[in-house]
C-alpha cells in the first residue's frame, strides 16, 4: 500500500518508511527541506518536498491522491517557540486531515503526546504547555473529521533499542518508550481497521506488538 507521511525526515518517520518499505509497501515522505531527501531515498522512501505551514489544501491533496493510508508524525520540534508549536503541531495536522479528507484517503494514523488531556497543569514549561495546546486541538479536529483515524500517544521516546513488546491502551500511565518501538506500532496499527476513532497511550511493556494490538 501506499503511505504518505507528513514530517518524513522525523526520527519516528524514518524508521517506519524503512519498515514499510522493507515489507513491500509504498512509503511518501513529505519533507520541508530538499537536503532532506537523501535520508528518505535511503530508507526506501519516495520524498515530496512540500512546507505545510506555508500549503494550501489542494496541494497537500494533490499528494495524498491514491493513498490509501496518511500518517501525521510532523512536529516544530525542540528549539521551536510557542508560534511554531501552534503553526506546525496544530495547523499542518489540522490541513493534512483536512486534505486527506477532500484526497478520500479514509485511514489516519496521528502520532500525538501523552498530557494533550491536560495541557494547562501547573508547572509546565509555556513553550511545553503550547505544545500539548497545540496537540489538543489538532486531536479535537481530527476527532469532528469523516476519517477512520487512530490517535497514538506514546509516553516520553527514547532512542534506545526497541523491543517489540509494549503497553498500549485508553490509558497506560507515564513511561517511557523506544522510537523503534513506536514505528512498530504505527506499522501494526495500519493493518487494524479496528482501532479506528481510538485514541491510544502506548509506553515500553511486556506484550508484543501484534498480540497488544490485537486485544484492542
Amino acid at each position: 500500500m501506499r503511505v504518505v507521511i507528513a514530517g518524513g525526515h522525523g526520527q519516528i518517520a524514518l524508521r517506519l518508511q524503512k519498515l514499510l518499505a522493507e515489507r513491500g509497501d509504498r512509503p511518501a515522505g513529505i519533507v520541508r527541506n530538499p537536503a532532506h531527501e537523501a535520508d528518505l531515498t535511503a530508507v526506501g522512501a519516495e520524498t515530496v518536498v512540500l512546507d505545510l505551514e506555508k500549503s494550501d489544501v489542494d496541494a497537500v491533496a494533490e499528494v495524498l491522491r491514491g493513498a490509501d493510508a496518511a500518517v501525521f508524525a510532523a512536529g516544530a520540534g525542540p528549539g521551536s517557540g510557542e508560534a511554531r508549536k501552534d503553526t506546525v503541531d496544530r495547523g499542518a495536522a489540522v490541513l493534512f486531515a483536512e486534505a486527506a479528507e477532500r484526497a478520500g484517503v479514509r485511514r489516519f494514523i496521528q502520532i500525538g503526546s501523552m498530557g494533550a488531556d491536560n495541557p494547562d497543569a501547573p508547572g509546565l514549561d509555556p513553550v511545553f504547555a503550547a505544545y500539548l495546546r497545540a496537540k489538543r486541538a489538532s486531536e479535537e479536529d481530527l476527532r469532528a473529521r469523516d476519517l477512520d483515524w487512530t490517535i497514538l500517544r506514546p509516553g516520553p521516546l527514547t532512542n534506545d533499542s526497541g523491543t517489540g513488546a509494549v503497553k498500549i491502551g485508553d490509558k497506560t500511565g507515564r513511561a517511557e518508550v523506544p522510537r523503534e518501538d513506536v514505528a512498530a506500532v504505527v506499522l501494526a496499527l495500519l493493518d487494524a481497521p479496528a482501532t479506528a476513532r481510538r485514541t491510544l497511550d502506548l509506553i515500553a511493556g511486556n506484550d508484543p506488538i501484534d498480540e497488544a494490538i490485537s486485544a484492542l
